[in-house]
């Protein structure tokens, strides 16, 4: 789906926004029929609430919709949540706000429309929206089609997902933006010293791969890292139902990094721009990896196994080891890792860990510009014993169930030693529906991180 902007035209209907403070001075303005009519409609301009007034044929003639009270800051995208209940038609936005907030209106209205109807036999018809003056409607469309790529990917569901799948949606990709995509897969990952991704992947009939894209020949060197699990079982440390019934979105952190290529590419940005996604699936047969092994990694650090659900952290760091050998300016990883992150903040914060100062001033105040939060959590450097067997490097789950957002985050680094590096430990999954965000998968941080760019890279 490309969300995009209606094309203006005098059809379209007046799309009138109003905090709960001034619903009276607003009813009072209108001709008597008009504001009897809102009352009778028992509008009260709380957050999701609408309401549309008729013309004498029955068509719109102009469509309300709440904002609660003033200074509520408890709510993201809150036009969203009237103007998803609106029958469907053309809308056309009143409204005074500027800057980063009507960016945020804009991109909300845009989000609202999503739906994800690949298995529905019916599509709803749905609103449309004519773009606010004031924003750079291009930018705020490449933002809601990057994100509604992420949010299609984490959608579907792991029999039309796998590792083929994610490497065809990245070509696609590719393809759009005349980008290069080149894919290790199989077998050819032990020649081409891919171990880890090869060993967690190896246990499933559908191929493990490195998926690799190459855009753009000037500028800073980004590279962006995405764990692409497109299901887990857990391995043979098998999850129970429960928990396994989510998995289909542990490729989360692949489908975020594609949704975030799409926005600099979108965008021309002037950079050289690289995506890595290892791409498997954690299955159970007789050639699955096992607890006690001992295995060693593309960087030659060896890592004892300890459970094998927790095989993203493996992936990424033969992945991780790769990006850090091209010595790019920046190094971005996202995953879906660890439960300890959710725990830590909850589904709606990403949090994040970094060793570029640059990154960890810039990515907060971005964050909160872009209607994207996140949080910084620390590489604490004395947790690093916690990360080190008896009998090998690094242990790939640590006993105890301390910080587990933060050994993770600690293995990962041991992969990258050259460059600035961040790494993002997302959930990727919207648990209860929210204005513009329904319930299911969801990017995270990307679009802080796009706005932090230009800071970041000096672009």
């Amino acid at each position: 789906m490309q969300p995009i902007f209606a094309a203006p035209t005098p059809d379209a209907i007046p799309l009138i926004a109003v905090y709960s403070d001034d619903l009276e001075a607003t009813i009072a303005n209108l001709p008597n029929a008009a504001a009897d009519w809102l009352r009778g409609m028992g509008f009260d301009a709380s957050i999701g609430a609408c309401a549309v007034l008729p013309n004498s044929d029955g068509s719109i003639k102009a469509a309300y919709v709440g904002l609660g009270a003033k200074g509520q800051a408890r709510v993201r995208f809150v036009l969203a949540a009237g103007a998803a209940k609106l029958p469907a038609a053309t809308y056309a936005l009143d409204t005074t706000q500027t800057g980063p907030a009507l960016d945020e209106v804009a991109l909300g209205l845009l989000l609202s429309t999503y739906r994800f109807d690949r298995y529905k036999s019916v599509s709803a018809a749905k609103q449309s929206f004519i773009a606010p003056a004031g924003i750079d409607a291009t930018r705020i469309e490449a933002l809601a089609a990057g994100e509604c790529l992420t949010r299609d990917l984490i959608n579907t569901p792991a029999s039309d997902m796998g590792p083929e799948e994610l490497e065809s949606a990245a070509h696609n990709l590719a393809e759009t933006h005349g980008a290069t995509c080149s894919v290790i897969l199989g077998d050819d990952l032990l020649d081409h010293n891919f171990p880890l991704i090869h060993t967690v992947g190896r246990a499933s009939p559908r191929a493990p791969r490195l998926i690799d894209m190459f855009w753009g020949k000037k500028g800073p060197k980004l590279t962006l890292v995405g764990k692409g699990v497109c299901f887990d079982t857990g391995g043979l440390n098998l999850k129970p139902g429960g928990s396994m019934g989510l998995m289909k979105k542990d490729m989360g952190g692949a489908a975020t990094v594609l949704g975030l290529a799409h926005m600099i590419m979108a965008l021309k940005l002037d950079l050289q721009l690289r995506v890595l996604i290892p791409a498997v699936e954690n299955s159970v047969d007789g050639s699955a990896f096992r607890p006690g092994d001992v295995l060693t990694s593309r960087k030659g650090l060896t890592v004892e196994i300890n459970n094998t659900d927790a095989e993203g952290r493996l992936v990424l760091a033969d992945a991780l080891a790769l990006a850090d050998e091209d010595r790019p300016d920046c190094i971005i990883s996202m995953a879906t890792l660890t439960g300890a992150a959710r725990v830590a903040v909850g589904p709606d914060i990403a949090p994040f860990f970094t060793t570029d100062d640059a990154m960890a001033r810039a990515l907060p105040q971005a964050a909160s510009e872009t209607a994207d939060p996140v949080w910084q959590l620390p590489f604490h450097d004395p947790y690093e014993g916690m990360i080190e067997p008896q009998i090998a490097d690094l242990d790939n789950a640590p006993a105890g169930g301390f910080a587990g957002s933060i050994t993770a985050a600690l293995f990962l680094r041991r992969f990258v030693t050259d460059t600035p590096y961040t790494h993002f430990d997302i959930y990727g999954w919207n648990p209860t529906a929210a204005p513009a965000r329904p319930k299911g998968g969801g990017g995270m941080g990307a679009r802080a991180i796009l706005a932090a760019l230009p800071e970041v890279l000096g672009l």
